[in-house]
């Protein structure tokens, strides 16, 4: 699976976990150099408290395009150290 967004590949990886219809890539695919930090967050009543990084891609933002799950609630553990995408960001087989 691949996350693309502005034509360059965010993560890749053959390990995703499906969540909600959502693709969880694991956090360490994350290709680090279009990434930004974030202070947004945003509850989930299952799965806690979301985390979020921006995308940076040739000058191009997209805030809060990516989250991710620090410290997931019991029966969530399936998205610890992964991260999803949203807005904009086609996540391809």
């Amino acid at each position: 699976m691949k996350a693309v967004w502005k034509d360059k590949i965010i993560a890749e990886s053959d390990d995703t976990v499906l969540v909600e219809g959502n693709h969880y890539f694991p956090a360490s695919s994350l290709k680090r150099e279009h990434v930004t930090s974030s202070d947004h967050h945003t509850v989930c009543s299952w799965k806690g408290t979301a985390s979020y990084y921006s995308l940076l891609v040739d000058g191009e933002l997209n805030p809060e395009a990516v989250w991710y799950y620090p410290d997931p609630r019991p029966g969530a553990e399936m998205v610890r150290d992964r991260v999803a995408f949203w807005k904009g960001v086609k996540v391809i087989d």
